[in-house]
């Protein structure tokens, strides 16, 4: 059992849960090496999932609510796939980006550039700012081509 001021695989699994949102994968990754006897850790996370500490669905909120309006659809179903979520739920959250992917790339583009490239080699550093942040080739080629600021507005 723990001794002096050693935390519990139950109190460091709360201390990384009041930080931010932790799938159950990421949390297995953490504590791993804190587990003392083998099952305790599953049986721990068995109870804060039953208690309805550890939410799949609060995670993927959480990452849409911070990541969406920097990042595009695929960077963000990259990281949700690194939290060991189940396939089905990424597949749906990422879906649901698709509809705001020009208007959200155009945002970035916006605070990075402001205005558009003025040669070719300027239109390839903005495309592939806007590809290293995940968004799709069509919606990049909408915001760097100039269409008109009034497509993206609200």
């Amino acid at each position: 059992m723990a001794t002096g001021f050693t935390l519990s695989l139950k109190g460091r699994a709360l201390r990384l849960l009041t930080g931010r949102e932790h799938s159950r994968a990421e949390l297995e990754r953490k504590l791993a090496a804190h587990e003392e006897e083998p099952g305790q850790l599953a049986k721990v996370l068995d109870e804060l999932q039953a208690k309805d500490f550890i939410s799949e669905s609060r995670v993927i909120e959480s990452v849409l609510n911070r990541r969406a309006s920097r990042f595009g659809a695929a960077r963000i179903r990259h990281e949700l796939q690194g939290k060991g979520l189940q396939a089905e739920a990424v597949s749906a959250a990422v879906q649901s980006l698709k509809g705001s992917e020009a208007q959200r790339a155009y945002g970035v583009w916006q605070k990075k550039f402001g205005a558009p490239a003025a040669d070719a080699a300027g239109r390839g550093k903005q495309m592939r700012f806007l590809a290293a942040r995940g968004f799709g080739s069509d919606a990049i080629r909408r915001v760097v081509s100039g269409v008109d600021e009034d497509d993206f507005q609200h």
